[in-house]
This record gives C-alpha cells, sequence and structure tokens, in this order.
C-alpha cells in the first residue's frame, strides 16, 4: 500500500521570535532560506573567525549541530538574554539551561563541550610550564574557567620546585558567596604531590574580587599549614568578573 505523501512545508511563525520548525520525520531537505542562512553564517566564520561574528551567531553555530531542522536564532538570544554574555551562556549549571525554551538536552551537550574545549585550551597553556615565565596565561585560565561561574569555586595549583605547574586541582564548590575550605586537606595533597609551592585560586561570584575577612583568616591558616610542612604559598588569587586580585600584590602576604 502506497504511504500518503508527507507534508514537507515548513510551519511558519506567527510571532516575532517564534521558532521556525520544519514538519515531518522523514523529509530530506532543510527550506533553503534555512540553509542558506546557515551556509552564510559558516562562511563568514571560516572566513573572518569569530571576531567577525557576534555572539548570537556564534551560539547559533553551535546550535546547528543540536537542533538540525529548526531556526535557531530565537533560541540563542534567549540564552543571551537568559544569562547575559556567550561565556556564561556556556558555564551555565545544566538545570538552568534546560529552563530556557527551545533548549534540550542536545543543546546542553553541545554547548558543555564548547566549555571543556575551551578549559583544555587555556589549561594546556599552563600546565608544565614555569608559572613566573606564564603568569598571564595562568591569569588567562583562571578567568576563563571561573569568572563566569555562579557559586564559588576554590582550586589549589601546585608547583614543584622549580616553580612548575604540576596539578590544578578543585578542592570546593560553594554557594554564591562562600565555599568550603579545609587547610589539612589541601596541603595534605601537597604532600601526596611531592610540592614545593601552592597558589590558591577561587572566584567571587559577585564579580567584585575584594576579599573578605573569611577569605583573610582561610588563607593566613593554609600558609602556616604549608609553612610548617616546607610548603610555600605564594600566592592567593581571587578571579572576579574581569579583574583579579593577587594577595601577594595588594599586599596580604
Amino acid at each position: 500500500m502506497k504511504e500518503p505523501p508527507e507534508f514537507r512545508e515548513p510551519m511558519l511563525p506567527l510571532f516575532e521570535g517564534q521558532e521556525l520548525f520544519v514538519t515531518g520525520s522523514r523529509a530530506k531537505a532543510l527550506p533553503s532560506y534555512i540553509k542558506d542562512h546557515r551556509q552564510r553564517l559558516r562562511q563568514r566564520f571560516m572566513e573572518g573567525g569569530a571576531q567577525a561574528m557576534p555572539d548570537y551567531e556564534m551560539l547559533e553555530l553551535i546550535l546547528f549541530r543540536a537542533i538540525p531542522r529548526c531556526d535557531v536564532k530565537p533560541v540563542a538570544r534567549r540564552l543571551l538574554d537568559t544569562f547575559g554574555d556567550f561565556a556564561r551562556v556556556l558555564t551555565a549549571p545544566k538545570e538552568r539551561l534546560m529552563q530556557v525554551r527551545g533548549v534540550g538536552e542536545a543543546v546542553v551537550v553541545e554547548l558543555k563541550i564548547v566549555e571543556a574545549v575551551s578549559h583544555r585550551l587555556a589549561r594546556a597553556k599552563v600546565m608544565k610550564r614555569h608559572v613566573v615565565s606564564s603568569w598571564d596565561a595562568l591569569l588567562d585560565y583562571c578567568h576563563t574557567t571561573m569568572s563566569h561561574l555562579e557559586t564559588e569555586q576554590f582550586r589549589v595549583l601546585y608547583l614543584d620546585r622549580k616553580n612548575v605547574l604540576i596539578a590544578d586541582e578543585e578542592q570546593a564548590r560553594g554557594t554564591v558567596d562562600y565555599v568550603p575550605v579545609y587547610p589539612r586537606e589541601v596541603v595534605k595533597r601537597g604532600l601526596e604531590l611531592n610540592a614545593s609551592a601552592l597558589i590558591l585560586v577561587h572566584n567571587h561570584p559577585s564579580g567584585d574580587p575584594t576579599p573578605s575577612e573569611s577569605d583573610i583568616s582561610m588563607t593566613m591558616k593554609i600558609m602556616h599549614a604549608a609553612d610548617a610542612l616546607g610548603i610555600v604559598l605564594h600566592d592567593h588569587l581571587i578571579i572576579g568578573k574581569s579583574t583579579e586580585l593577587s594577595f601577594r600584590s595588594a599586599g596580604y602576604l
């Protein structure tokens, strides 16, 4: 028996910003206006790079893979409206991303892949490198991985005798303004790695890197515990939205 012809016309959006979906699971070709738009964006990216494209178009390029049969521009714009900028979209928790209309598991996976790639690229520039000679790269890495987080994260960078970064480890995650830190665990891990020095790093989701009294107190406890075991605390970096504070440079150490 011959199957009835499949309806292949797109459902046109009724309102500004509404997604355009292509109906029919067996449809083989996208409408030309969607296909041409995608091709134009890809070509502009290859010719001019990311700097030639606004954030919402960069998001569209990512969403093309996750939503192959839909006009993704409204989804990209909703993501930016919800989270503020491209980086905050990538680092947003899965639960919050899924609350945005048009976002499903496939979209979250693509966003998190891009986030992980950016972290690995930044990390590759600092791991097994001398910290002093790669200080700017280290700061870039810290900002890439932490400045857009919505809750506090505490990391410890462990260095060898030549001040080469041998390990970067997340010690704890907390709330928007607090993260639990245990000096004994920080120093114990340093001994396990045979580290000679430490750099502490944590972020302030508020964007202001000014240390709190608890930040200062915690830093002093770790410094004294490390010093007793022959491990030097080089610095404590607090990462804000667009800047950072060094305890060493600010005179706290």
